[in-house]
């Protein structure tokens, strides 16, 4: 099998570039679960320019390591001449409610002079929507003409196309799902205890640079088991050894895979916040999305055929409530060996797709 490089490239595809950002102050939130921000900051970029009748806007959302820098970490398909067609669309990207790219989020310094941290308030993918919504409403933009995202991402898209009817013209959801399953809470939550049990996590409190980076590291790890398919990682390693010949029957380093996985989860500590990842898989652990009653947008859904974390039957029944609500929608399945981040990575079937829903 032909193994496309960028597959084990990804902390240098997802790497935050912080020269084009920009940042709005959009005031402060009630947030669904009870808590409240004072003050909320977005860091947002954007690409393309806005049409005069400003309906050519697309807002991107991304997934829960990614940024305000969509036409990076999505570059296969944003750009000129690409499917999302900076040429043509008014492009936005803004790093979601919660992140550390950014936006307001728990290694953000409150009022009071002090970094939130666990002082942060629990948040939803909703309050996510809301923050972003101010964002399009200081632009001028009163309808969008697509709003897009992959898996938390495509759950930010969803939400968006249920609490604000009548501002989203069409949604591209990809690789991602109404409500997560057990085994997907459960990689989150096994993700979550090894930064909880990392004893410099200190319930959360930790120093800035003195964070819980083992117990992040071994949380990336896990994520980054789950975002790759079965033949990918056995076309990339297989059982093969590093830098040597024969086992060397110690509990150290010996096959490739290890290695591998020890440099991606140690790169990942340098550009992530640990408290971040424990509020942003909490607040898709919560997601439930009930129906699309409401809704008036066309929809375009993608899955593919090797993700095991988020399959093809997540989005079959995306599909199925969006018919159900006598709306437009399309599910494409796409059949790529590279698992949950081909959605990531496919410009060409998936752009295909993409550009025809938007033209």
């Amino acid at each position: 099998m032909a193994i496309d490089p960028a597959l084990f490239q990804e902390n240098e595809r997802t790497a935050p570039s912080a020269d084009q950002r920009q940042f709005v102050e959009v005031g402060s939130l009630d947030c669904e679960t009870g808590g409240h921000l004072p003050a909320v900051t977005v860091a947002y970029e954007t690409w393309g320019v806005l049409s005069p009748a400003k309906d050519n806007a697309i807002l991107v959302c991304h997934a829960l390591s990614g940024d305000s820098h969509a036409i990076g970490w999505w570059e296969r398909l944003i750009g000129p001449g690409k499917a999302i067609d900076t040429n043509q669309f008014f492009v936005i990207g803004t790093n979601a409610l919660g992140g550390c790219q950014g936006t307001t989020g728990p290694d953000s310094i409150g009022p009071d002079g002090k970094f939130y941290r666990t002082r942060f308030p629990v948040i939803t993918v909703g309050d996510m929507v809301e923050v972003q919504s101010r964002v399009i409403d200081i632009l001028g933009i009163d309808r969008l003409h697509a709003v897009t995202g992959g898996s938390m991402g495509g759950m930010q898209a969803l939400e968006w196309t249920v609490r604000k009817p009548g501002r989203v013209k069409k949604a591209f959801v990809t690789a991602s799902c109404a409500a997560h399953n057990a085994m997907q809470i459960g990689f989150n939550e096994a993700a979550r205890q090894a930064i909880m049990r990392d004893e410099r996590w200190k319930e959360g409190e930790y120093e800035e640079g003195a964070g819980p980076d083992g117990g992040l590291a071994v949380a990336r790890m896990i994520g980054h088991l789950s975002f790759l398919s079965e033949q990918a990682f056995d076309a990339k390693f297989g059982r093969r050894l590093q830098n040597k010949e024969t086992p060397s029957y110690h509990l150290g380093v010996d096959f490739q895979v290890e290695s591998y996985l020890s440099y991606q989860g140690e790169k990942f500590t340098k550009r992530f916040d640990a408290n971040s990842l424990l509020y942003l898989t909490k607040a898709i652990d919560y997601y439930d999305l009930q129906s699309f009653k409401g809704a008036d947008t066309d929809y375009l859904f993608a899955s593919f055929t090797t993700d095991w974390l988020y399959p093809s039957h997540q989005s079959e029944t995306l599909l199925k409530m969006a018919q159900d609500s006598d709306l437009k929608a399309e599910h494409r399945v796409i059949d790529l060996p590279y698992g949950h981040d081909g959605f990531l990575l496919d410009g060409d079937i998936q752009g295909g797709y993409v550009r025809e829903f938007l033209s």
